[in-house]
């Protein structure tokens, strides 16, 4: 499984690779949303993106709506990963595309629950 983690935090993209590692993915990154499509491009088939909300150029929202407007990216599973607590924002993200999403700060455990919600895991 393969996984990229778009976040413009280096620790934040640090830690997430850390737990998508431990949980045997395979993973890119990209420090904003522009990069994150770029990146996509040049590894090919991904199985699941960890977003972040707010990044400069193109923030979570804008990458989820370039996926999902991309035909081969139709089963690639999105969960924003975002320190946003506001429940419409929440329910806009899931608009948008985004099949999940969880708070910061969050525990290994509760994103590797999530990702399994999501019926992606490494086998």
């Amino acid at each position: 499984m393969r996984a990229i983690v778009v976040d413009d935090s280096r620790a934040m993209r640090s830690i997430l690779k850390g737990i998508l590692r431990g949980a045997g993915f395979e993973v890119f990154e990209a420090a904003d949303g522009v990069e994150g499509l770029e990146r996509l491009t040049e590894v090919g088939q991904v199985d699941l993106a960890l977003v972040d909300w707010n990044m400069p150029r193109m923030d979570g929202p804008g990458f989820v709506k370039a996926v999902r407007a991309q035909p081969d990216r139709k089963s690639m599973r999105v969960m924003m990963v975002t320190s946003e607590n506001d429940m419409t924002r929440v329910a806009h993200a899931l608009e948008f595309g985004a099949d999940e999403f969880v708070m910061k700060p969050f525990t290994k455990e509760i994103l590797i629950e999530k990702i399994q919600l999501l019926g992606v895991a490494p086998g």
